[in-house]
């Protein structure tokens, strides 16, 4: 009696621990989908607040001009970032960048002075910037407004494309995730689906015998979503060892919403999956447990 009794428990120890590893697996991956989908979100804010539109001021601007313009750019709501680039500022770092001083050939400083505008993101879209750059013509003295239009309209192109692959991989992972954990946490209940049945036998109530399967699936659940996020943790370390420019685009905000999204999927899926997996017993009859 006491050799079956071990025999079991070691079954039912077995099945949890088996459990408990299929459930990190599965965490790991809906985590790694969480927490790309809020990178790509930074990463598109990032690129886009970075796409330079150049402002070149015509040669006939005074400076008390200059500063005029400058104050009424620099408080547009699709401003940025603006930095002033002086045409003495623009010849020093071409002749950095190049080697060579195209003064000696022309005879004078061919650069002009510039104003460079980081839009915000909402605007950095080919319809929102031919807006932008007809306003900032309008201000006197502006020569000419140029912008990189095809590689804006890539990258919008590529974003969205990008952004609905996530989507449809983050909703297929989902449904795959809740099958397996729903197949590995009802192959723990029918191994006791006998005690379900004596239970309901002596007058248990469904609450009272759900419970302890709820309970046990729950916690399942709590371990498995925390050694997932360790091992997230561990891939994005991994990650910003290699390329520590990713803190741009990684922040405490994403990396908490990635740990609670794990915690929170580990509790619910394991919990629904044992709920629903106890309730297909307890609408059985004693025949029906015998021919499954």
């Amino acid at each position: 009696m006491g050799k079956n009794s071990k025999t079991t428990g070691s079954r039912h120890g077995l099945q949890v621990v088996t459990l408990c590893i299929s459930t990190t697996m599965v965490l790991v991956l809906l985590g790694m989908v969480v927490f790309t989908v809020l990178t790509a979100r930074n990463l598109s804010s990032y690129v886009k607040e970075n796409l330079t539109v150049t402002v070149e001021l015509g040669d006939n601007m005074t400076q008390q001009e200059r500063g005029a313009a400058y104050n009424r750019l620099r408080v547009r709501p699709y401003v940025h970032q603006i930095t002033y680039i002086s045409k003495e500022q623009a010849l020093k770092e071409n002749n950095e960048e190049m080697g060579t001083d195209p003064q000696e050939f022309v005879g004078f400083n061919p650069f002009p002075a510039i104003f460079e505008i980081q839009l915000s993101e909402p605007y950095a879209n080919s319809d929102s910037v031919l807006r932008v750059k007809k306003e900032i013509l309008s201000i006197p003295k502006i020569a000419e407004v140029r912008y990189p239009e095809d590689l804006m309209d890539k990258v919008n192109a590529n974003l969205s494309k990008i952004s609905l692959v996530l989507l449809v991989l983050a909703v297929l992972l989902t449904i795959v995730s809740f099958s397996l954990i729903s197949n590995s946490v009802r192959l723990g209940v029918y191994s006791r689906r006998f005690l379900i049945h004596t239970m309901k036998l002596v007058g248990a109530s469904w609450s009272f015998i759900r419970r302890p399967f709820l309970t046990r699936a729950i916690g399942v659940g709590v371990v498995a979503a925390l050694l997932a996020i360790i091992f997230l943790g561990l891939g994005i370390y991994g990650l910003y060892v290699l390329e520590p420019d990713l803190l741009t685009i990684i922040g405490w905000q994403e990396l908490t919403i990635t740990g609670v999204s794990v915690l929170l999927f580990g509790i619910i899926i394991t919990a629904v999956c044992a709920y629903l997996a106890v309730n297909k017993f307890l609408h059985m009859t004693a025949g029906e447990l015998y021919k499954i």
